[in-house]
């Protein structure tokens, strides 16, 4: 019988740093480990094709960051009609960047008559508004008809928070087609695979290549209470409210330091705010490797969240489950009724303070770092939640969807996926 065969599409895939393509990585291992034959349609910075392990990787040329309607637009199209010429697969898997790709996804499962599962990230046209991209209303509800109409026809729509669901559910989708499956935290950050990371770089002596160590990198001359965003840094991630909190902290609280680690198109803002409040307790570092990962989400004390308010329901922060991972209280900036929210809650893994009140969140941060127990007690609730979403269990769970959509046999099914 001849391997079960599926085909990812999205943007980003490593080396980029997008954090859907990081755990699109470790889903197409994953597949490929179950006996599929793998292939992801994506974009680099020339058209080429490669393996990732057993992972046939087409990239078709385009830009590492691309914020235009026409860019995205393009890129759609572009994917779109490689995904015409390549051949058949058993099942194809879209995912949500560049925006309502699941059309392409229909489109491409009707012709091929395949089945069509779609990995919904990100709720577009839905988050448009949010990150403050307003369209005129008849594109606006012309793009939501479309998506819609092709998230009802695919075979499956998985969504990475219980939140996400309630708002498909409510807007129409059969709830017997939408399956909730948690993102996960970056396979670096477990703690099998540090200490094996950790055991390479001994044996080869990882100093001896000029590498900053970690003591360098993370470290200060003085303790510092650091609260630490590490991850992307976009349009629904508002930062005015931790600017606000950080200007409160920064006379009575000289030891609290912000640090933001990473990239995207409010670093930028963020730098200017900085240096025109003159905010010495705020610090910059650069985009880190992976075999620095753990080190840097260890380094802080407190990881913040920001989401918009308007948010709610349309996508999960991917940076909630690398602070679960390392055990670190989490603080949501943004608001009650998500599946973040919920996690932290539910786990007594931290706190929540809706945008617009830096001094709640001042006087939260202030709480972490005078008072031990309330700092541990987030610290225990963290450290579970972090022994519940694990790689592994959601890895099984997709697997397993894709198996029963695309019918694969029970021959198939036995092989290991881990």
């Amino acid at each position: 019988m001849s391997r079960p065969s599926v085909a990812f599409l999205n943007r980003s895939y490593p080396p980029g740093r997008d954090s859907s393509g990081r755990v699109l990585r470790d889903l197409a291992r994953a597949f490929a480990r179950d006996g599929w034959e793998v292939t992801v349609i994506t974009t680099g910075p020339q058209a080429r094709q490669e393996r990732d392990g057993s992972v046939r990787v087409v990239r078709l040329r385009g830009p590492a960051r691309t914020r235009s309607v026409a860019g995205y637009t393009w890129l759609w199209i572009r994917m779109l009609t490689y995904g015409l010429t390549m051949p058949r697969t058993d099942l194809i898997v879209t995912m949500t960047d560049p925006p309502l790709l699941v059309v392409a996804g229909r489109i491409l499962a009707r012709l091929k008559k395949t089945k069509h599962m779609h990995w919904c990230q990100d709720l577009y046209p839905d988050l448009l508004p949010a990150m403050g991209i307003r369209l005129p209303p008849p594109i606006m509800k012309f793009l939501k008809v479309a998506s819609r109409r092709a998230m009802k026809a695919a075979d499956k729509v998985v969504v990475v928070g219980r939140c996400m669901a309630r708002h498909l559910t409510h807007s129409g989708m059969d709830p017997r087609r939408v399956a909730v499956i948690p993102n996960w935290p970056d396979v670096e950050l477990t703690e099998k695979a540090f200490a094996a990371s950790q055991a390479a770089a001994a044996a080869n002596g990882s100093g001896a290549n000029g590498a900053r160590s970690y003591e360098d990198m993370f470290r200060d001359t003085e303790p510092k209470f650091r609260i630490l965003y590490s991850g992307n840094l976009g349009r629904a991630h508002p930062v005015q409210t931790v600017l606000d909190a950080a200007a409160l902290l920064a006379g009575p609280h000289p030891e609290i330091e912000f640090v933001f680690v990473g990239d995207g198109p409010q670093f930028d803002r963020l730098a200017q705010e900085r240096t025109r409040r003159c905010l010495e307790n705020v610090r910059f570092l650069p985009w880190q490797p992976p075999s620095r990962l753990r080190e840097l989400m260890e380094s802080g004390d407190v990881h913040l969240i920001s989401m918009n308010e308007g948010a709610a329901g349309l996508f999960v922060p991917c940076k909630l489950y690398a602070a679960l991972a390392v055990g670190r209280p989490c603080i949501l900036i943004g608001p009650e009724n998500t599946e973040t929210a919920r996690i932290i809650d539910d786990f007594k893994a931290g706190a929540v303070v809706p945008q617009g009140c830096p001094e709640r969140l001042a006087e939260t941060i202030r709480t972490y770092r005078l008072d031990g127990d309330a700092w541990f007690s987030a610290h225990n609730g963290a450290a579970r939640a972090g022994r519940i979403f694990v790689p592994d269990e959601s890895i099984k769970a997709w697997v397993s969807r894709a198996r029963d959509v695309a019918n694969i046999p029970v021959r198939i099914r036995r092989r290991r996926i881990a």
